[in-house]
C-alpha cells in the first residue's frame, strides 16, 4: 500500500513540478517582454522565484522516490552483493532520518498545536509564541509567506513516504 501511495504521489509531484517549470518559463518571458516595453510588472520576479522553489521541492521529493540523486558509487562498486544490500539499507535509513528531521524541524517552526490552542487566531498565536510565521507577507505579491513555505511540509511528507517505501522495497529485495 505504501508503495502505491509513493508511486502515485511521485507522479503527482512530477506533474506539478512540470506545470511549475512551464509557469516559470512563461513568467520569465513575460518579464522580458514587459521590461523591453519599459513597463515592468514588479511582482513577476518574485512569483517566478517562488514557483522555482516549489518546483525544486516537488522534484526533490519525486527524486527520493526514483532514487535518482547524484551519487558516487566507488565504494558500492567494490562491495559484494551482501555488503551492497546492507549499504542500500543504510542509505535508505539515512534518507528516512533526513525526512524525519525535516518533519521535526517544521513541527518546531510552525507550532501547529500552539496554533490549534489559539483557536487558529493568528494574533493570539503570535502573542503567546512570538512566532510570526503565519503573518509575514511576501515582498511584492502581498500573500502570506506561509503559503510559500508550506511546500516544505509537502516535501517532508512526500520524502517520508518515499523513504519508507524505498526502505521496505530494499528490505524485501534479494538478500545474498
Amino acid at each position: 500500500m505504501i508503495t502505491k501511495l509513493s508511486h502515485g504521489l511521485a507522479r503527482a509531484e512530477i506533474f506539478c513540478a512540470s506545470f511549475l517549470a512551464i509557469l516559470i518559463t512563461l513568467l520569465i518571458l513575460l518579464n522580458v517582454v514587459t521590461r523591453a516595453m519599459n513597463a515592468s510588472i514588479y511582482w513577476v520576479d518574485e512569483a517566478a522565484i517562488y514557483a522555482m522553489v516549489w518546483m525544486t521541492f516537488l522534484a526533490a521529493s519525486a527524486g527520493v522516490h526514483e532514487r535518482s540523486a547524484v551519487s558516487v558509487t566507488v565504494i558500492k562498486d567494490m562491495l559484494g552483493p551482501r555488503a551492497r544490500h546492507v549499504l542500500s539499507i543504510t542509505i535508505d535509513l539515512i534518507v528516512l532520518l533526513f525526512a524525519a528531521a525535516i518533519v521535526y524541524f517544521l513541527w518546531r517552526w510552525l507550532l501547529p498545536l500552539d496554533l490549534l490552542r489559539a483557536g487558529f487566531d493568528i494574533e493570539t498565536f503570535q502573542g503567546e509564541t512570538f512566532n510570526f510565521v503565519y503573518a509575514e507577507p511576501t515582498t511584492t505579491l502581498g500573500i502570506k509567506k506561509i503559503w510559500v513555505w508550506i511546500i516544505m511540509a509537502a516535501f517532508a511528507f512526500g520524502a517520508s513516504v518515499h523513504a519508507i517505501a524505498n526502505l521496505i522495497a530494499t528490505l524485501r529485495g534479494p538478500r545474498v
